[in-house]
Protein backbone atom coordinates (compact mmCIF):
# COMPACT_ATOMS: atom_id res chain seq x y z
CA UNK A 1 0.00 0.00 0.00
CA UNK A 2 1.40 3.41 -0.96
CA UNK A 3 0.73 5.13 2.39
CA UNK A 4 1.94 3.67 5.65
CA UNK A 5 -0.96 5.25 7.58
CA UNK A 6 -3.47 2.85 6.00
CA UNK A 7 -3.89 -0.57 7.62
CA UNK A 8 -5.90 -2.15 4.80
CA UNK A 9 -8.18 -1.34 1.88
CA UNK A 10 -11.85 -1.62 2.82
CA UNK A 11 -13.42 -0.53 -0.49
CA UNK A 12 -11.54 -0.87 -3.78
CA UNK A 13 -11.63 1.52 -6.74
CA UNK A 14 -13.74 -1.02 -8.64
CA UNK A 15 -16.27 -1.31 -5.80
CA UNK A 16 -16.48 2.49 -5.63
CA UNK A 17 -17.15 2.74 -9.39
CA UNK A 18 -19.92 0.09 -9.21
CA UNK A 19 -21.49 1.82 -6.21
CA UNK A 20 -21.45 5.25 -7.84
CA UNK A 21 -23.00 3.82 -11.04
CA UNK A 22 -25.76 2.10 -9.04
CA UNK A 23 -26.54 5.29 -7.13
CA UNK A 24 -26.53 7.37 -10.32
CA UNK A 25 -29.04 5.00 -11.92
CA UNK A 26 -31.31 5.08 -8.85
CA UNK A 27 -31.19 8.88 -8.63
CA UNK A 28 -31.84 9.27 -12.36
CA UNK A 29 -34.89 7.00 -12.08
CA UNK A 30 -36.19 8.74 -8.96
CA UNK A 31 -36.01 12.25 -10.41
CA UNK A 32 -36.88 11.42 -14.04
CA UNK A 33 -40.16 13.37 -13.96
CA UNK A 34 -39.06 16.67 -12.41
CA UNK A 35 -39.71 19.84 -14.40
CA UNK A 36 -36.53 21.79 -13.46
CA UNK A 37 -32.90 20.92 -12.89
CA UNK A 38 -32.11 18.85 -9.85
CA UNK A 39 -30.16 20.83 -7.24
CA UNK A 40 -27.29 18.66 -6.01
CA UNK A 41 -25.71 20.02 -2.82
CA UNK A 42 -22.45 18.64 -1.50
CA UNK A 43 -21.57 18.89 2.16
CA UNK A 44 -17.93 20.00 2.21
CA UNK A 45 -15.27 18.88 2.42
CA UNK A 46 -15.58 15.14 2.41
CA UNK A 47 -18.25 14.76 -0.25
CA UNK A 48 -16.49 16.56 -3.10
CA UNK A 49 -14.75 13.51 -4.66
CA UNK A 50 -17.85 11.30 -4.42
CA UNK A 51 -20.11 14.09 -5.66
CA UNK A 52 -17.89 14.80 -8.68
CA UNK A 53 -18.13 11.15 -9.74
CA UNK A 54 -21.84 10.95 -8.89
CA UNK A 55 -23.01 13.93 -10.95
CA UNK A 56 -21.23 12.52 -14.00
CA UNK A 57 -23.46 9.43 -13.91
CA UNK A 58 -26.77 11.16 -13.14
CA UNK A 59 -28.48 11.43 -16.50
CA UNK A 60 -30.59 14.53 -15.77
CA UNK A 61 -30.17 18.27 -16.00
CA UNK A 62 -28.73 19.45 -12.68
CA UNK A 63 -27.06 22.33 -10.92
CA UNK A 64 -24.46 22.05 -8.18
CA UNK A 65 -23.96 23.94 -4.94
CA UNK A 66 -22.00 23.39 -1.75
CA UNK A 67 -22.58 23.85 1.96
CA UNK A 68 -20.02 23.70 4.74
CA UNK A 69 -20.84 23.54 8.44
CA UNK A 70 -18.99 22.96 11.66
CA UNK A 71 -19.97 21.98 15.19
CA UNK A 72 -16.41 22.13 16.49
CA UNK A 73 -15.34 25.78 16.25
CA UNK A 74 -11.70 25.96 17.34
CA UNK A 75 -11.89 22.98 19.68
CA UNK A 76 -11.69 19.25 19.29
CA UNK A 77 -14.98 18.52 21.07
CA UNK A 78 -18.27 19.29 19.36
CA UNK A 79 -20.15 22.23 20.85
CA UNK A 80 -23.40 20.91 19.42
CA UNK A 81 -23.98 24.33 17.84
CA UNK A 82 -24.18 24.28 14.06
CA UNK A 83 -22.06 27.01 12.50
CA UNK A 84 -22.31 27.66 8.77
CA UNK A 85 -18.88 28.20 7.23
CA UNK A 86 -20.11 28.28 3.60
CA UNK A 87 -23.73 28.85 2.66
CA UNK A 88 -25.53 27.99 -0.56
CA UNK A 89 -25.23 30.44 -3.42
CA UNK A 90 -28.78 29.89 -4.68
CA UNK A 91 -32.23 29.52 -3.20
CA UNK A 92 -33.60 26.01 -2.93
CA UNK A 93 -37.18 27.10 -2.26
CA UNK A 94 -39.61 24.97 -4.32
CA UNK A 95 -36.71 23.03 -5.87
CA UNK A 96 -35.93 19.31 -5.88
CA UNK A 97 -32.79 18.94 -3.78
CA UNK A 98 -30.37 16.05 -3.37
CA UNK A 99 -28.03 16.50 -0.40
CA UNK A 100 -24.79 14.53 -0.89
CA UNK A 101 -22.68 13.40 2.05
CA UNK A 102 -19.50 11.32 2.23
CA UNK A 103 -20.44 9.39 5.40
CA UNK A 104 -23.31 9.39 7.87
CA UNK A 105 -21.94 8.45 11.26
CA UNK A 106 -23.70 9.49 14.51
CA UNK A 107 -26.21 11.57 12.54
CA UNK A 108 -26.09 14.59 14.89
CA UNK A 109 -24.57 17.16 12.56
CA UNK A 110 -26.32 15.77 9.51
CA UNK A 111 -29.76 15.91 11.17
CA UNK A 112 -29.14 19.59 11.96
CA UNK A 113 -28.14 20.24 8.34
CA UNK A 114 -31.34 18.53 7.18
CA UNK A 115 -33.38 20.77 9.49
CA UNK A 116 -31.62 23.82 8.08
CA UNK A 117 -32.34 22.71 4.51
CA UNK A 118 -36.02 21.89 5.27
CA UNK A 119 -36.47 25.40 6.70
CA UNK A 120 -35.61 26.74 3.23
CA UNK A 121 -38.74 25.03 1.86
CA UNK A 122 -37.51 22.85 -0.99
CA UNK A 123 -40.15 20.98 -3.01
CA UNK A 124 -38.35 17.77 -2.10
CA UNK A 125 -35.22 16.95 -0.14
CA UNK A 126 -33.49 13.59 -0.40
CA UNK A 127 -30.20 12.32 1.02
CA UNK A 128 -27.46 10.41 -0.76
CA UNK A 129 -24.50 9.15 1.23
CA UNK A 130 -21.53 7.24 -0.05
CA UNK A 131 -20.93 5.48 3.28
CA UNK A 132 -23.25 4.69 6.15
CA UNK A 133 -22.05 3.66 9.60
CA UNK A 134 -25.31 2.76 11.40
CA UNK A 135 -23.55 1.14 14.38
CA UNK A 136 -22.55 4.67 15.50
CA UNK A 137 -25.94 6.28 14.93
CA UNK A 138 -27.30 8.16 17.93
CA UNK A 139 -29.64 10.42 15.95
CA UNK A 140 -31.91 8.96 13.28
CA UNK A 141 -31.36 10.21 9.74
CA UNK A 142 -33.42 9.05 6.75
CA UNK A 143 -31.09 8.05 3.92
CA UNK A 144 -32.74 7.79 0.50
CA UNK A 145 -29.72 6.61 -1.50
CA UNK A 146 -27.03 4.66 0.38
CA UNK A 147 -23.80 3.54 -1.22
CA UNK A 148 -22.14 1.13 1.19
CA UNK A 149 -22.80 0.26 4.84
CA UNK A 150 -19.54 -0.11 6.72
CA UNK A 151 -18.49 -1.37 10.17
CA UNK A 152 -17.37 0.92 12.97
CA UNK A 153 -13.85 1.58 11.74
CA UNK A 154 -12.11 4.89 11.04
CA UNK A 155 -11.91 5.16 7.27
CA UNK A 156 -10.27 7.61 4.92
CA UNK A 157 -9.61 8.01 1.23
CA UNK A 158 -11.90 8.91 -1.67
CA UNK A 159 -12.54 12.33 -0.14
CA UNK A 160 -12.61 11.25 3.51
CA UNK A 161 -9.73 12.47 5.63
CA UNK A 162 -7.80 12.18 8.83
CA UNK A 163 -6.31 15.59 9.75
CA UNK A 164 -6.84 16.67 6.12
CA UNK A 165 -4.72 13.77 4.84
CA UNK A 166 -5.66 10.82 2.61
CA UNK A 167 -8.50 12.53 0.68
CA UNK A 168 -6.72 11.81 -2.62
CA UNK A 169 -6.56 8.03 -2.19
CA UNK A 170 -8.57 6.29 -4.94
CA UNK A 171 -9.91 3.71 -2.48
CA UNK A 172 -11.34 3.73 1.07
CA UNK A 173 -8.92 2.43 3.62
CA UNK A 174 -8.97 1.73 7.34
CA UNK A 175 -6.60 3.98 9.25
CA UNK A 176 -3.92 2.31 11.36
CA UNK A 177 -4.57 2.64 15.08
CA UNK A 178 -1.07 2.86 16.57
Amino acid sequence: MPDTGIERILITEEEIARTVARLGDAITTCYAGIDRELVVIGLLRGSFVFMADLIRVIRLPLVVDFLSVSTYGDGTVSSGELRMTKDLEQSIEDRDVLLVEDIVDTGHTFSKVLGLMQARRPRSLKVCTFLDKPSRRTCEVAIDFCGITIPNEFVCGYGLDFAQRYRNLPYVGVLKTD
